[in-house]
Protein backbone atom coordinates (compact mmCIF):
# COMPACT_ATOMS: atom_id res chain seq x y z
CA UNK A 1 0.00 0.00 0.00
CA UNK A 2 1.36 2.79 -0.95
CA UNK A 3 1.34 5.97 1.30
CA UNK A 4 0.63 9.54 0.16
CA UNK A 5 2.08 12.03 2.08
CA UNK A 6 1.64 16.15 1.76
CA UNK A 7 4.45 17.95 0.37
CA UNK A 8 5.94 20.31 3.33
CA UNK A 9 5.17 23.75 2.37
CA UNK A 10 7.91 26.35 2.05
CA UNK A 11 7.56 29.62 4.06
CA UNK A 12 9.91 32.06 5.12
CA UNK A 13 11.40 34.95 3.38
CA UNK A 14 10.29 36.80 0.37
CA UNK A 15 7.22 33.95 0.29
CA UNK A 16 5.91 35.46 3.75
CA UNK A 17 5.15 38.47 1.67
CA UNK A 18 2.66 36.96 -0.43
CA UNK A 19 0.30 36.41 2.80
CA UNK A 20 0.18 40.03 3.27
CA UNK A 21 -3.22 40.48 1.91
CA UNK A 22 -4.00 36.97 2.40
CA UNK A 23 -5.35 35.01 -0.74
CA UNK A 24 -8.15 35.49 -3.14
CA UNK A 25 -10.14 38.66 -3.94
CA UNK A 26 -7.00 39.71 -0.92
CA UNK A 27 -4.35 39.24 -3.44
CA UNK A 28 -6.42 41.19 -6.68
CA UNK A 29 -6.51 43.91 -4.56
CA UNK A 30 -2.93 44.18 -3.70
CA UNK A 31 -2.21 43.62 -7.78
CA UNK A 32 -4.55 46.32 -8.35
CA UNK A 33 -3.25 48.77 -5.78
CA UNK A 34 -0.07 48.37 -6.95
CA UNK A 35 -0.67 49.64 -10.29
CA UNK A 36 -1.82 52.56 -8.92
CA UNK A 37 1.19 53.01 -6.75
CA UNK A 38 3.12 52.71 -10.14
CA UNK A 39 0.86 55.40 -12.15
CA UNK A 40 0.80 57.92 -9.38
CA UNK A 41 4.54 57.31 -8.89
CA UNK A 42 5.36 57.84 -12.89
CA UNK A 43 2.93 61.18 -12.79
CA UNK A 44 4.59 62.49 -9.59
CA UNK A 45 7.91 62.61 -11.74
CA UNK A 46 6.51 63.22 -15.76
CA UNK A 47 4.76 66.08 -13.75
CA UNK A 48 7.59 67.69 -11.45
CA UNK A 49 5.93 66.50 -8.51
CA UNK A 50 2.12 68.28 -9.05
CA UNK A 51 0.56 65.12 -8.56
CA UNK A 52 1.08 64.99 -4.84
CA UNK A 53 0.56 68.32 -3.74
CA UNK A 54 -2.28 69.30 -0.99
CA UNK A 55 -4.14 70.95 -3.58
CA UNK A 56 -4.56 68.79 -6.24
CA UNK A 57 -5.23 65.63 -4.06
CA UNK A 58 -8.18 67.22 -2.06
CA UNK A 59 -9.08 68.45 -5.94
CA UNK A 60 -8.80 64.70 -7.01
CA UNK A 61 -11.08 63.64 -4.23
CA UNK A 62 -13.27 66.00 -4.51
CA UNK A 63 -13.45 65.89 -8.50
CA UNK A 64 -14.01 61.88 -8.72
CA UNK A 65 -16.13 61.08 -5.37
CA UNK A 66 -19.29 60.67 -7.17
CA UNK A 67 -17.78 58.36 -9.56
CA UNK A 68 -16.49 56.26 -7.13
CA UNK A 69 -19.89 56.15 -5.01
CA UNK A 70 -21.50 55.12 -8.48
CA UNK A 71 -19.05 52.33 -8.64
CA UNK A 72 -20.06 51.18 -5.01
CA UNK A 73 -23.37 50.22 -6.44
CA UNK A 74 -22.02 49.53 -10.00
CA UNK A 75 -19.81 46.54 -8.48
CA UNK A 76 -23.20 44.97 -7.07
CA UNK A 77 -25.10 44.63 -9.69
CA UNK A 78 -21.93 43.38 -11.80
CA UNK A 79 -21.70 40.88 -9.87
CA UNK A 80 -25.47 39.64 -9.81
CA UNK A 81 -25.04 39.94 -13.39
CA UNK A 82 -26.24 42.59 -14.37
CA UNK A 83 -25.76 46.28 -16.25
CA UNK A 84 -26.83 49.41 -15.57
CA UNK A 85 -26.28 51.86 -18.05
CA UNK A 86 -28.88 54.70 -16.82
CA UNK A 87 -27.07 55.82 -13.53
CA UNK A 88 -25.44 59.65 -15.43
CA UNK A 89 -29.80 59.88 -15.96
CA UNK A 90 -30.47 59.33 -13.16
CA UNK A 91 -28.02 61.11 -11.32
CA UNK A 92 -29.01 64.00 -13.33
CA UNK A 93 -32.69 63.60 -12.50
CA UNK A 94 -32.77 63.06 -9.06
CA UNK A 95 -30.00 66.60 -9.53
CA UNK A 96 -32.55 68.95 -11.06
CA UNK A 97 -35.46 67.54 -9.13
CA UNK A 98 -33.95 68.29 -5.79
CA UNK A 99 -32.74 71.88 -7.15
CA UNK A 100 -36.49 72.69 -8.57
CA UNK A 101 -37.40 71.75 -4.91
CA UNK A 102 -35.47 73.98 -3.12
CA UNK A 103 -35.49 77.03 -5.70
CA UNK A 104 -39.14 76.91 -6.52
CA UNK A 105 -41.19 75.32 -3.61
CA UNK A 106 -38.06 76.67 -0.57
CA UNK A 107 -38.16 73.19 0.40
CA UNK A 108 -35.18 73.18 3.05
CA UNK A 109 -31.88 71.20 1.93
CA UNK A 110 -31.96 68.53 4.32
CA UNK A 111 -35.39 67.23 3.61
CA UNK A 112 -34.71 68.12 -0.38
CA UNK A 113 -32.04 65.51 0.43
CA UNK A 114 -34.27 63.18 1.54
CA UNK A 115 -36.51 63.36 -1.29
CA UNK A 116 -33.63 63.13 -3.70
CA UNK A 117 -33.16 59.76 -2.39
CA UNK A 118 -36.84 58.59 -2.33
CA UNK A 119 -36.94 59.72 -6.07
CA UNK A 120 -33.83 57.43 -6.93
CA UNK A 121 -35.44 54.45 -4.60
CA UNK A 122 -38.75 54.99 -6.49
CA UNK A 123 -36.71 54.43 -10.02
CA UNK A 124 -34.84 51.89 -9.08
CA UNK A 125 -37.66 50.07 -8.16
CA UNK A 126 -39.06 50.83 -11.26
CA UNK A 127 -36.37 49.92 -13.07
CA UNK A 128 -35.81 46.61 -10.50
CA UNK A 129 -39.56 45.76 -11.26
CA UNK A 130 -38.77 45.05 -14.98
CA UNK A 131 -35.41 43.45 -14.37
CA UNK A 132 -36.38 40.79 -11.16
CA UNK A 133 -39.77 40.37 -12.02
CA UNK A 134 -40.54 40.71 -15.67
CA UNK A 135 -37.52 39.30 -16.76
CA UNK A 136 -36.70 42.05 -19.25
CA UNK A 137 -32.91 41.93 -19.63
CA UNK A 138 -31.53 44.79 -17.59
CA UNK A 139 -29.48 46.25 -20.58
CA UNK A 140 -32.52 46.94 -22.00
CA UNK A 141 -34.51 48.16 -19.08
CA UNK A 142 -31.60 50.41 -18.08
CA UNK A 143 -30.70 52.20 -21.83
CA UNK A 144 -34.70 52.66 -21.80
CA UNK A 145 -33.99 54.21 -18.08
CA UNK A 146 -30.99 56.25 -19.71
CA UNK A 147 -33.22 57.95 -22.34
CA UNK A 148 -36.36 57.96 -20.25
CA UNK A 149 -34.67 60.26 -17.33
CA UNK A 150 -32.21 62.17 -19.63
CA UNK A 151 -35.64 63.76 -21.06
CA UNK A 152 -36.81 64.26 -17.88
CA UNK A 153 -33.60 66.09 -16.71
CA UNK A 154 -34.53 68.68 -19.34
CA UNK A 155 -38.45 68.59 -19.23
CA UNK A 156 -38.20 69.42 -15.61
CA UNK A 157 -35.39 72.42 -16.21
CA UNK A 158 -36.05 73.29 -19.15
CA UNK A 159 -32.96 72.67 -20.47
CA UNK A 160 -31.59 75.51 -17.99
CA UNK A 161 -29.42 75.34 -15.20
CA UNK A 162 -31.34 75.84 -11.74
CA UNK A 163 -28.84 76.86 -8.73
CA UNK A 164 -28.64 75.67 -5.23
CA UNK A 165 -28.60 77.34 -1.94
CA UNK A 166 -25.59 77.44 -0.52
CA UNK A 167 -26.10 75.47 2.65
CA UNK A 168 -27.33 72.56 0.47
CA UNK A 169 -23.16 73.19 -1.44
CA UNK A 170 -21.70 71.84 1.81
CA UNK A 171 -22.15 68.42 0.88
CA UNK A 172 -20.25 68.79 -2.39
CA UNK A 173 -17.67 71.86 -2.00
CA UNK A 174 -17.41 71.52 1.66
CA UNK A 175 -14.00 70.66 3.66
CA UNK A 176 -14.00 69.62 7.36
CA UNK A 177 -14.24 72.84 9.24
CA UNK A 178 -11.41 74.39 11.39
CA UNK A 179 -11.83 73.92 15.35
CA UNK A 180 -9.14 73.71 18.29
CA UNK A 181 -5.77 75.52 18.58
CA UNK A 182 -3.98 76.76 15.38
CA UNK A 183 -1.38 74.03 14.39
CA UNK A 184 -0.81 75.30 11.31
CA UNK A 185 -2.74 72.39 9.78
CA UNK A 186 -6.51 71.27 9.63
CA UNK A 187 -7.55 69.38 13.30
CA UNK A 188 -9.74 67.68 12.16
CA UNK A 189 -8.46 65.86 9.40
CA UNK A 190 -5.46 65.32 11.77
CA UNK A 191 -7.87 63.65 14.13
CA UNK A 192 -9.36 61.70 11.42
CA UNK A 193 -6.25 60.19 9.86
CA UNK A 194 -5.40 59.12 13.70
CA UNK A 195 -8.20 57.62 13.24
CA UNK A 196 -8.15 55.95 10.45
CA UNK A 197 -4.19 54.55 11.16
CA UNK A 198 -5.62 53.13 15.11
CA UNK A 199 -8.32 51.33 12.86
CA UNK A 200 -5.43 49.70 10.84
CA UNK A 201 -3.79 48.63 13.91
CA UNK A 202 -6.66 46.66 15.84
CA UNK A 203 -8.07 45.63 12.36
CA UNK A 204 -4.63 43.30 11.73
CA UNK A 205 -4.28 42.47 15.32
CA UNK A 206 -7.99 41.34 15.43
CA UNK A 207 -7.75 39.02 12.04
CA UNK A 208 -4.72 37.43 13.58
CA UNK A 209 -5.90 36.76 16.72
CA UNK A 210 -9.04 35.17 14.64
CA UNK A 211 -7.03 33.18 12.76
CA UNK A 212 -5.38 31.96 15.70
CA UNK A 213 -8.27 31.17 17.15
CA UNK A 214 -9.40 29.12 14.51
CA UNK A 215 -6.20 27.95 13.87
CA UNK A 216 -6.20 28.66 10.43
CA UNK A 217 -2.85 29.62 8.36
CA UNK A 218 -1.13 32.80 9.78
CA UNK A 219 1.62 35.12 8.54
CA UNK A 220 4.52 35.23 10.66
CA UNK A 221 4.24 38.40 12.67
CA UNK A 222 7.04 40.20 10.68
CA UNK A 223 4.97 40.23 7.62
CA UNK A 224 1.56 41.83 9.40
CA UNK A 225 3.75 44.29 11.02
CA UNK A 226 5.32 45.21 7.62
CA UNK A 227 1.98 45.54 6.06
CA UNK A 228 0.85 48.05 8.95
CA UNK A 229 4.27 50.05 8.68
CA UNK A 230 3.12 50.55 5.12
CA UNK A 231 -0.06 51.31 5.34
CA UNK A 232 0.71 53.51 8.41
CA UNK A 233 3.20 55.78 6.44
CA UNK A 234 0.74 55.77 3.02
CA UNK A 235 -1.81 57.21 5.54
CA UNK A 236 0.12 59.36 7.35
CA UNK A 237 1.45 61.27 4.85
CA UNK A 238 -2.06 61.49 2.96
CA UNK A 239 -2.87 63.04 6.12
CA UNK A 240 -0.10 65.44 6.26
CA UNK A 241 -1.22 66.81 2.42
CA UNK A 242 -5.18 66.73 2.91
CA UNK A 243 -4.74 68.88 6.73
CA UNK A 244 -1.92 71.36 5.03
CA UNK A 245 -3.76 72.86 2.33
CA UNK A 246 -4.54 76.40 1.98
CA UNK A 247 -6.48 77.70 4.52
CA UNK A 248 -10.27 77.01 4.28
CA UNK A 249 -9.46 73.34 2.50
CA UNK A 250 -8.97 70.27 4.43
CA UNK A 251 -10.89 66.81 3.53
CA UNK A 252 -13.62 66.94 1.30
CA UNK A 253 -17.44 66.52 3.18
CA UNK A 254 -18.05 64.04 -0.21
CA UNK A 255 -14.78 62.00 0.82
CA UNK A 256 -15.97 61.45 4.33
CA UNK A 257 -19.59 60.61 2.27
CA UNK A 258 -17.70 58.24 0.52
CA UNK A 259 -15.43 56.67 2.80
CA UNK A 260 -18.83 55.91 5.10
CA UNK A 261 -20.15 53.97 2.05
CA UNK A 262 -17.21 52.12 1.55
CA UNK A 263 -17.22 50.83 4.84
CA UNK A 264 -21.17 50.28 4.79
CA UNK A 265 -20.74 48.32 1.51
CA UNK A 266 -17.83 46.11 2.16
CA UNK A 267 -19.22 45.08 5.42
CA UNK A 268 -23.08 44.01 3.75
CA UNK A 269 -21.10 42.41 0.59
CA UNK A 270 -18.37 40.67 2.89
CA UNK A 271 -20.30 39.63 5.83
CA UNK A 272 -23.67 39.81 5.57
CA UNK A 273 -26.41 36.71 4.09
CA UNK A 274 -27.92 38.82 1.54
CA UNK A 275 -24.48 40.10 0.45
CA UNK A 276 -23.34 35.98 -0.19
CA UNK A 277 -26.62 35.41 -2.02
CA UNK A 278 -25.37 38.56 -4.30
CA UNK A 279 -22.14 36.60 -5.23
CA UNK A 280 -24.15 33.40 -5.19
CA UNK A 281 -27.18 34.59 -7.71
CA UNK A 282 -23.95 36.10 -9.91
CA UNK A 283 -21.61 33.23 -9.86
CA UNK A 284 -24.82 30.42 -10.66
CA UNK A 285 -28.15 31.74 -10.39
CA UNK A 286 -29.74 28.17 -10.96
CA UNK A 287 -27.94 26.39 -8.15
CA UNK A 288 -28.32 29.51 -6.06
CA UNK A 289 -32.36 29.30 -6.30
CA UNK A 290 -32.24 25.73 -5.70
CA UNK A 291 -30.02 26.34 -2.62
CA UNK A 292 -33.16 28.73 -1.14
CA UNK A 293 -31.73 31.68 -2.46
CA UNK A 294 -34.41 34.53 -3.93
CA UNK A 295 -32.95 35.71 -6.81
CA UNK A 296 -35.76 37.93 -7.75
CA UNK A 297 -35.20 39.51 -4.44
CA UNK A 298 -31.20 39.97 -4.65
CA UNK A 299 -32.38 41.68 -8.71
CA UNK A 300 -34.49 43.80 -7.46
CA UNK A 301 -32.55 45.18 -4.41
CA UNK A 302 -29.34 45.87 -6.14
CA UNK A 303 -31.27 47.64 -9.17
CA UNK A 304 -32.70 49.80 -6.81
CA UNK A 305 -30.05 50.48 -4.61
CA UNK A 306 -28.09 51.64 -7.34
CA UNK A 307 -30.04 54.04 -8.06
CA UNK A 308 -30.08 55.08 -4.38
CA UNK A 309 -26.65 55.42 -4.97
CA UNK A 310 -27.13 57.32 -8.26
CA UNK A 311 -29.28 60.00 -6.67
CA UNK A 312 -27.31 60.65 -4.01
CA UNK A 313 -23.89 60.98 -6.50
CA UNK A 314 -26.05 63.61 -8.77
CA UNK A 315 -26.85 65.53 -5.80
CA UNK A 316 -23.06 65.84 -4.28
CA UNK A 317 -22.07 67.04 -8.15
CA UNK A 318 -24.70 69.53 -8.41
CA UNK A 319 -23.84 70.31 -4.82
CA UNK A 320 -20.24 71.10 -5.51
CA UNK A 321 -21.29 72.69 -9.20
CA UNK A 322 -23.68 74.95 -7.18
CA UNK A 323 -26.42 74.50 -9.75
CA UNK A 324 -28.53 71.04 -11.76
CA UNK A 325 -28.22 71.83 -15.75
CA UNK A 326 -29.27 69.74 -18.33
CA UNK A 327 -25.54 68.34 -19.45
CA UNK A 328 -24.98 66.39 -15.72
CA UNK A 329 -24.05 63.05 -15.86
CA UNK A 330 -23.17 62.48 -19.26
CA UNK A 331 -21.26 59.24 -19.46
CA UNK A 332 -20.91 58.88 -15.99
CA UNK A 333 -21.96 55.47 -16.41
CA UNK A 334 -19.00 54.48 -18.25
CA UNK A 335 -16.41 55.55 -15.87
CA UNK A 336 -18.63 53.77 -13.23
CA UNK A 337 -18.16 50.88 -14.90
CA UNK A 338 -14.59 51.14 -16.05
CA UNK A 339 -13.88 51.11 -12.72
CA UNK A 340 -15.71 48.35 -11.64
CA UNK A 341 -13.88 46.33 -14.14
CA UNK A 342 -10.32 47.53 -14.04
CA UNK A 343 -10.90 46.43 -10.12
CA UNK A 344 -10.81 42.89 -10.83
CA UNK A 345 -15.07 41.80 -11.23
CA UNK A 346 -15.81 39.64 -13.94
CA UNK A 347 -17.96 40.31 -17.32
CA UNK A 348 -19.95 37.35 -16.52
CA UNK A 349 -20.62 38.83 -13.05
CA UNK A 350 -19.95 36.27 -9.27
CA UNK A 351 -16.70 37.98 -9.08
CA UNK A 352 -15.92 41.65 -7.44
CA UNK A 353 -15.38 43.70 -4.50
CA UNK A 354 -16.21 47.32 -3.22
CA UNK A 355 -12.29 47.58 -2.35
CA UNK A 356 -11.42 47.03 -5.53
CA UNK A 357 -13.68 48.83 -7.32
CA UNK A 358 -12.89 52.26 -5.28
CA UNK A 359 -9.16 51.02 -6.22
CA UNK A 360 -9.80 50.91 -10.11
CA UNK A 361 -12.06 54.05 -9.65
CA UNK A 362 -9.21 56.01 -8.41
CA UNK A 363 -6.41 54.29 -11.03
CA UNK A 364 -9.32 55.90 -13.60
CA UNK A 365 -9.16 59.30 -12.00
CA UNK A 366 -5.32 59.83 -11.23
CA UNK A 367 -4.72 59.08 -14.90
CA UNK A 368 -7.35 61.34 -15.72
CA UNK A 369 -5.55 63.73 -13.85
CA UNK A 370 -2.37 63.57 -14.70
CA UNK A 371 -3.05 63.41 -18.18
CA UNK A 372 -4.72 66.91 -17.51
CA UNK A 373 -1.46 68.09 -15.87
CA UNK A 374 0.85 67.01 -18.33
CA UNK A 375 -1.52 69.15 -21.10
CA UNK A 376 -2.35 66.18 -22.55
CA UNK A 377 -6.02 67.58 -24.98
CA UNK A 378 -9.16 65.99 -23.50
CA UNK A 379 -9.53 63.69 -26.49
CA UNK A 380 -6.32 61.95 -26.09
CA UNK A 381 -7.50 61.44 -22.84
CA UNK A 382 -10.70 59.67 -23.72
CA UNK A 383 -8.89 57.48 -26.15
CA UNK A 384 -6.14 56.23 -23.20
CA UNK A 385 -8.42 55.65 -20.83
CA UNK A 386 -10.86 54.06 -23.59
CA UNK A 387 -7.20 51.29 -24.22
CA UNK A 388 -6.45 51.32 -20.56
CA UNK A 389 -9.82 49.45 -20.03
CA UNK A 390 -10.41 47.87 -23.20
CA UNK A 391 -6.57 46.50 -22.30
CA UNK A 392 -7.11 45.12 -18.90
CA UNK A 393 -10.39 43.51 -20.23
CA UNK A 394 -8.51 41.90 -23.18
CA UNK A 395 -5.34 40.45 -21.20
CA UNK A 396 -7.63 38.66 -18.84
CA UNK A 397 -9.95 37.16 -21.49
CA UNK A 398 -6.76 35.99 -23.70
CA UNK A 399 -4.72 34.36 -21.11
CA UNK A 400 -7.97 32.36 -20.21
CA UNK A 401 -8.15 31.52 -23.71
CA UNK A 402 -5.11 30.11 -24.14
CA UNK A 403 -5.36 28.18 -20.91
CA UNK A 404 -3.23 30.46 -18.87
CA UNK A 405 -3.78 32.09 -15.65
CA UNK A 406 -5.69 35.57 -15.75
CA UNK A 407 -4.08 38.47 -14.19
CA UNK A 408 -5.97 37.89 -11.55
CA UNK A 409 -5.47 34.19 -11.25
CA UNK A 410 -1.89 34.66 -11.38
CA UNK A 411 -1.82 36.98 -8.60
CA UNK A 412 -3.58 34.30 -6.59
CA UNK A 413 -2.01 31.17 -7.61
CA UNK A 414 -0.40 29.20 -4.89
CA UNK A 415 3.02 26.92 -4.68
CA UNK A 416 2.60 23.27 -4.63
CA UNK A 417 5.98 22.04 -4.66
CA UNK A 418 7.96 23.44 -7.38
CA UNK A 419 4.37 23.40 -9.58
CA UNK A 420 2.20 26.50 -9.68
CA UNK A 421 -1.57 25.69 -8.86
CA UNK A 422 -4.41 28.09 -9.07
CA UNK A 423 -6.24 27.72 -6.07
CA UNK A 424 -9.52 25.54 -5.91
CA UNK A 425 -12.65 27.95 -6.10
CA UNK A 426 -15.06 27.34 -3.06
CA UNK A 427 -18.50 25.44 -3.58
CA UNK A 428 -21.34 27.02 -2.59
CA UNK A 429 -23.11 25.10 0.61
CA UNK A 430 -26.27 25.29 2.34
CA UNK A 431 -25.83 26.80 6.06
CA UNK A 432 -28.12 24.25 7.99
CA UNK A 433 -29.78 27.63 10.17
CA UNK A 434 -29.73 30.23 8.04
CA UNK A 435 -30.10 28.33 4.18
CA UNK A 436 -27.67 30.84 2.96
CA UNK A 437 -24.91 30.04 0.52
CA UNK A 438 -21.06 30.90 1.23
CA UNK A 439 -19.50 33.61 -0.83
CA UNK A 440 -18.60 32.54 -4.22
CA UNK A 441 -16.12 35.75 -4.51
CA UNK A 442 -13.26 33.46 -6.05
CA UNK A 443 -15.38 31.46 -8.10
CA UNK A 444 -13.89 31.71 -11.74
CA UNK A 445 -16.47 33.32 -14.24
CA UNK A 446 -15.99 29.91 -16.31
CA UNK A 447 -19.06 28.40 -13.69
CA UNK A 448 -21.39 30.72 -14.55
CA UNK A 449 -24.41 29.56 -16.99
CA UNK A 450 -25.24 31.35 -20.43
CA UNK A 451 -27.97 32.05 -18.33
CA UNK A 452 -27.90 35.22 -15.76
CA UNK A 453 -31.06 36.36 -15.73
CA UNK A 454 -33.68 33.84 -13.87
CA UNK A 455 -36.51 32.33 -16.24
CA UNK A 456 -39.37 32.20 -13.20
Amino acid sequence: MTQITEAPKKSGGIRDLGKMFGSGSGAKQLGILGALVVIIIIFQVWTGGLTLTPGNLIALVSQYSYILILAIGMVMVIIAGHIDLSVGSVAAFSGIVVASLMQNFNVPWPVAIVLGLVVGALIGAWQGFWVAYVGVPAFIVTLAGMLIFRGGNQFIGNANSVAVPKEFQFIGAGYLPEVGPDTGYNNLTLLLGLVVIVAIVWREFSARRTQAEMGSDMAPLWVSLVKIAGLVIVTGYATYLFSSGRVGTSFPISGIILGVLVLLYSFVTRNTIFGRHIYAVGGNSHAAELSGVNSRRVNFFVMMNMSVLASLAGMIFVARSTASGPQDGLNWELDAIAAVFIGGAAVAGGVGTVTGSIIGGLVMAVLNNGLQLVGVPSDRVQIIKGLVLLAAVAIDVWNKSQGRPSITGFLTRKRTGGALTTETPPVPRVQDDTNALEPTVGASETNRPSSVTPNN
